[in-house]
């Protein structure tokens, strides 16, 4: 596999950032698939557009999901819309690792993983207008509030994904914790780039467009409320 560093593009520098990258132990299986099946799933950062035609053998909309975790929810999916191609962002290699093993077994042909910052890879890597859908669910909620600078979900962030969906492109989004709820609430109120298709609180009964995740399953086990979102780019 090749480095999958965090050296910053020299066009955009940050200092803050909504991860914290944590090694963890690799499992035989996940080694093996970093090393046998990265050349079929995965793809390295560079501060370059992707030619989405040529990695994937065709042209298809395209959905991008951020922080995927172990992959399960995301394998399903792609497995479940073959008419689709999908991009996974995830900075953990044993979550990466699980993943591809799963995508493997399902023998996808419509995902490609790739380990490092999404928002690197949102700005440098996707073109413009070019995503039918991004996902995100269940980010790191940084509860405590000297950290809520580092919760993905800004206004540039916002901006930012508006700007590589396509025309009518939907931004989903999913938390269990109910100050995150709120705070993206607040930013949903005071932002024009995207409208609220629907909005659902529910007890894991009512994913909205989703396979359920590990992290939503945790949640849940907590007595966490699930909080879904659909929001639809404006022109």
């Amino acid at each position: 596999m090749s480095n999958h560093s965090d050296k910053q593009s020299p066009q955009r520098k940050r200092t803050i950032r909504s991860f914290v990258r944590r090694t963890g132990r690799m499992t035989a299986g996940q080694e093996r698939a970093m090393s046998e099946l990265w050349p079929r799933y995965g793809f390295d950062y560079s501060p370059q557009p992707i030619d989405m035609r040529e990695m994937f053998g065709r042209d298809a909309p395209l959905v991008l999901e951020i922080g995927f975790g172990n992959g399960e929810s995301l394998v399903q999916l792609a497995a479940d819309t073959p008419q689709f191609n999908f991009i996974g962002i995830e900075v953990h290699r044993p979550g990466t690792g699980h993943c591809m093993l799963h995508a493997e077994t399902a023998e996808l042909q419509n995902l490609r993983l790739v380990c490092h910052d999404a928002l690197d890879v949102l700005q440098h890597q996707i073109g413009l207008n070019s995503l039918a859908r991004i996902n995100l669910y269940f980010p790191d909620p940084w509860p405590k509030a000297r950290h809520h600078k580092r919760r993905i979900l800004q206004h540039s962030f916002l901006q930012l994904a508006a700007s590589r969906l396509s025309a009518n492109g939907c931004l989903h989004i999913a938390t269990d914790w109910a100050n995150y709820a709120e705070h993206i609430d607040e930013l949903l109120a005071e932002q024009s780039s995207f409208q609220m298709l629907e909005r659902r609180e529910h007890a894991g009964d009512c994913a909205l467009e989703r396979p359920s995740t590990k992290f939503e399953q945790r949640g849940l086990g907590k007595g966490h409320q699930i909080y879904d979102w659909k929001l639809q780019r404006l022109s």
